[in-house]
């Protein structure tokens, strides 16, 4: 696909063959100045592709964060290129950067973030309300999301009726129910016990190669990464590795 994010409503067009869905080019991110400087990313070249299933892994401080952050049209790099649809994005303003991330990604978190005192089919619907979609169709596709991650029939259960497991599959289901292009998942099994945990993996790897979702994920636990049909490991911000299962592991130039 390609983007036109200065438009008020993005939406998606044919990309030339070949395309990477992102490209990072030279990508750097610097916070504070002088004896408190810090360069949290140095110099990032990345390429990835519709559908493609990527583990991000590395130590704290590594810059893995901050490269989902720029990922996510969360943070903006101090330098370099970032074409996201064959578009240009880096430059762009936070308005911009906010119809980006509403109309194509999707976002999974650690903790859920869900809102305590709201039903699963409320929490899911809420993307759609700033998307400014009617009511019956929201309701309608929250729904088909809620059952998609097998939680059909618990769609007026809040929060704390629900499982650690279970209102993950809901913080999926929200993720999911835009049908996004990427969905980014920061630690999505990291508060969750063994079996849940390879539930939740399961239904990733079931989303990426059902239904196309590319998946960025970042995760400490190698089982978890292990599902990933890619793993890049960072360390002292620049990509050390990127391995894919289908061919040795390659050092980053």
């Amino acid at each position: 696909m390609s983007v036109d994010p200065t438009s008020p409503a993005p939406g998606p067009a044919p990309a030339p063959i070949g395309t990477p869905l992102i490209q990072l080019q030279g990508i750097t991110k610097i916070y504070g100045s002088g004896d408190a400087e810090v360069r949290a990313l140095q110099g990032i070249d990345l390429e990835i592709h519709g559908g493609e299933f990527v583990a991000i892994m590395g130590p704290s401080g590594s810059g893995k964060s901050t490269a989902m952050n720029i990922l996510g049209f969360l943070d903006k790099p101090t330098g370099g290129s970032y074409r996201f649809g064959g578009a240009e994005v880096d430059h762009l303003g936070r308005n911009q950067l906010a119809l980006l991330r509403r109309n194509f990604l999707g976002f999974v978190f650690q903790g859920y973030n869900l809102l305590a005192r709201t039903s699963a089919l409320d929490n899911v619907e809420l993307p759609l309300i700033y998307q400014g979609m009617p009511g019956a169709k929201r309701r309608r596709l929250a729904r088909e999301a809620l059952a998609k991650v097998g939680l059909k029939g618990r769609e007026d259960h809040t929060p704390s009726q629900l499982s650690g497991g279970q209102q993950q599959r809901v913080a999926i289901a929200r993720a999911i129910v835009t049908n996004p292009d990427v969905v980014l998942a920061d630690e999505p099994t990291g508060n969750l016990d063994t079996s849940r945990s390879h539930e939740i993996m399961d239904l990733l790897t079931d989303l990426n190669r059902t239904d196309g979702i590319t998946i960025l994920m970042v995760t400490h636990e190698p089982d978890m990464a292990d599902y990933a049909e890619r793993i890049i490991h960072f360390l002292d911000g620049r990509i050390e590795t990127d391995a894919r299962k289908d061919r040795a592991v390659t050092d980053a130039v």
